[in-house]
């Protein structure tokens, strides 16, 4: 296990895009905050320190708490192949999916079991009694007794789940269960992703939220996207130079660097083209494979000038996610089975994720570039993918599913698809967005203004205030 630095980022800054109410609510809660936690830590622990929305979330909320003179702190699990294995296995159970279709018996609970034993002395020199520890996600739920028996306040927080159970999911709760029962409280992003043996007075509700000021959020010109886009070779434009300097999330200066090969087995991307984009890990319920079909295969719907960008992390760069490798290849592989024109018009991406903050800021790029943004994920924890894409004004097609319904309203914020597997349906719904420009730019206005009222900051960290003092009474 190790300690990822946290850089303090003042309130202010957040502040500065809020109504006055709304901004000094804030900072009474950030008042209350330092009152309550003076002389405690608040850790965060969770499995990988990049690639996925949760590393994204903790680095933004952590910061926050930084500059608001809050001692928080992120640890990250250290885990072996098997480990990982496991709690993916775990992940997909508590969605629904049979993943890669193994056991969770009793040889892979005792591997579990041990790995976290093994984490947990580092915890134990660090966490002191009294302190406040957020579990992220079923890679840390074997550590809650561990950090109880310390006198930690110690909560669970979920961010999977699905709204209606199944056999599948029944496992992978009952794995759980026992390290889970003793925890002192639960954060779930949505009430129907609460299991019923779960004491409803341990339960709080906070969906997840968007940072407008980072790397991958904040708001950029068509210049600096072109430089961006160009520089990494993603997509074929004229840029200039003095637009591949950037801020990073610790407030120095980074540089976008020229690379080669992110495109799959393509050149760039054409600049004179509109594209559908959607950007997610290589994971099987984002169900990448089924955008691609969706898309050639009714290829003669779209405009001639209406390409597609499949974009996701190099799956060497994702430690907790073992199956990523395995979803790239089967688009690959359905890529070069495709027809020339079709194959033309399909563009498979991989960034590099050995730096993070470039990572968000050509993440941020090509939604800036894109016409529209997919989100077909056949179940969904929350989809701050579409969180992000809606900051950006952007209209989004996405699956009727989990988080996203907390998100978006059909017709009013993007257009939902009722069945992610109907591959006809997604690809009319997408075909509509992109020859009606105005039901784009509604959307995407629509949009911006829900994430402005309900998935910024201030509303995410003002709810842990109050699960804390709910903790310490």
């Amino acid at each position: 296990m190790w300690e990822i630095e946290i850089q303090p980022v003042p309130l202010e800054r957040l502040a500065d895009l809020l109504s006055p109410q709304r901004a000094d609510r804030l900072e009474k809660y950030a008042q209350r905050a330092r009152h309550l936690l003076r002389d405690r830590t608040v850790w965060n622990i969770n499995a990988t320190g990049r690639g996925g929305g949760v590393a994204e979330m903790l680095q933004t909320l952590l910061a926050y708490g930084r500059g608001a003179q809050v001692d928080t702190r992120w640890l990250v699990l250290d885990g072996d192949s098997d480990f990982f294995a496991i709690t993916k296995r775990l992940h997909n159970y508590l969605h629904g999916s049979p993943g890669d279709g193994g056991e969770l018996g009793e040889k892979e609970h005792e591997h579990y079991t041990r790995l976290l034993d093994y984490n947990l002395p580092m915890a134990k020199r660090v966490v002191r009694p009294g302190d406040i520890v957020l579990l992220h996600d079923p890679q840390t739920a074997g550590m809650v007794d561990g950090l109880r028996e310390l006198g930690a306040n110690v909560v669970w927080r979920c961010h999977v789940g699905r709204d209606t159970t199944t056999e599948l999911t029944d496992r992978g709760w009952a794995f759980l269960r026992p390290h889970l029962e003793r925890a002192d409280g639960f954060i779930f992003s949505r009430q129907a992703y609460v299991p019923d043996w779960v004491p409803h007075q341990r339960v709080v509700i906070i969906p997840p939220s968007v940072d407008p000021f980072s790397a991958k959020n904040i708001r950029l010109t068509d210049a600096e996207t072109r430089a961006a886009l160009g520089q990494a070779g993603l997509v074929e434009t004229a840029y200039s130079q003095e637009h591949l300097e950037f801020t990073r999330r610790d407030g120095s200066t980074g540089r976008l660097r020229t690379h080669s090969g992110l495109v799959l087995g393509s050149g760039p991307i054409p600049g004179d083209v509109r594209l559908a984009v959607q950007v997610s890990r290589w994971d099987r319920l984002k169900d990448m494979v089924g955008v691609l079909a969706g898309f050639v295969d009714n290829l003669a719907i779209f405009p001639d000038d209406v390409h597609l960008a499949l974009v996701g992390p190099e799956t060497s760069g994702v430690s907790d996610d073992p199956e990523g490798a395995q979803v790239l290849e089967e688009c690959r592989a359905l890529w070069e089975a495709l027809p020339d024109e079709a194959r033309r018009r399909v563009h498979l991406v991989c960034l590099p994720m050995g730096d993070v903050d470039e990572n968000a800021r050509l993440v941020n790029a090509l939604q800036h570039r894109a016409t529209v943004v997919v989100q077909k994920s056949l179940v969904e924890g929350f989809g701050l993918t579409v969180t992000e894409a809606m900051w950006k004004a952007k209209p989004v097609v996405a699956s009727a599913v989990g988080g996203i319904l907390d998100q978006i309203d059909d017709e009013v914020h993007g257009l939902l698809l009722e069945d992610p597997t109907d591959l006809d349906a997604f690809a009319k719904a997408l075909a509509r967005v992109v020859r009606d420009p105005v039901l784009a730019t509604g959307l995407g206005e629509a949009a911006r203004v829900r994430v402005q009222d309900e998935f910024l900051g201030d509303r995410h960290l003002i709810q842990y205030v109050e699960l804390f003092g709910a903790l310490l009474g």
